[in-house]
């Protein structure tokens, strides 16, 4: 039994709230267990000049931690991002790209905006799969009926984890990941493919029959975290995603 009591596989307590802002295109708050991301979509008539002319658009990402978000103030990165935030970055523009039909939304950007006001473990995780319900809805906007829906297939990510015992635990709060002697993120696709796996031993090196026990374990909450997004987008969305025609 875990500190909160939770089981080696299972999620820590997840609600996602649709249209928690009123003015961009897609929104949605996500709560993962004390951790909080504030996800937007905006859609802007501007693509990148390697783009222009194209017919093709663009998504990119950007995370902030609010200096209220931890135990300690964050101070604000004003002028330039420091390297974690970067890739944190990359790695939610990646994630959400991995889902897009980056043609069917035409010679426009998406942005992502992923502020977390509250962080206990796996920001980046719960920026990924809060911002892809934003993503959905965000889309709808620009839809044409009878055309290629611009977002592919369901897209969530997880972090699973390895304990100074040697058990494989799921969704490691902050506490549980500053102790892990392996840590893992997985980024998964609807479909049940591979977006991104990082993974870092961070006290002695793991077996890669133990690679294959995170993995599993992420697959299942990936799967629980991409019910939960069809809650929040509800009918009315849902049979959107990968739609064409």
């Amino acid at each position: 039994m875990r500190g909160d009591r939770r089981q080696a596989n299972e999620l820590r307590e997840v609600f996602i709230e649709r249209r928690a802002q009123k003015y961009p295109a897609g929104s949605a708050l996500i709560e993962i267990g004390n951790t909080k991301v504030l996800c937007a979509a905006t859609i802007d008539d501007h693509v990148p000049t390697f783009l222009k002319g194209t017919g093709t658009g663009w998504l990119n990402a950007e995370y902030s931690m609010l200096p209220g978000s931890s135990t300690e103030r964050i101070p604000r990165e004003r002028s330039k991002v420091g390297g974690r935030t970067a890739e944190i970055q990359r790695l939610i523009g990646r994630a959400l790209r991995a889902v897009t039909d980056l043609t069917a939304i035409g010679e426009r950007s998406i942005i992502i905006d992923c502020d977390v006001l509250q962080a206990d473990g796996g920001t980046r995780t719960a920026s990924i799969t809060g911002a892809f319900v934003a993503l959905v809805e965000a889309c709808e906007t620009i839809y044409q009926v009878g055309g290629v829906f611009p977002v592919k297939d369901f897209v969530a990510a997880i972090s699973a984890g390895i304990t100074p015992d040697g058990d494989k635990i799921l969704d490691l709060c902050y506490a549980e990941d500053s102790t892990a002697a392996a840590d893992c993120n997985v980024v998964m696709t609807g479909a049940g493919e591979l977006v991104e796996v990082q993974i870092t031993a961070e006290k002695k090196p793991f077996t890669r029959a133990g690679l294959n026990e995170l993995l599993d374990l992420a697959a299942g909450g990936i799967d629980e975290l991409i019910s939960l997004q069809k809650d929040a987008l509800g009918r009315e969305l849902v049979w959107r995603v990968g739609r064409v025609g």
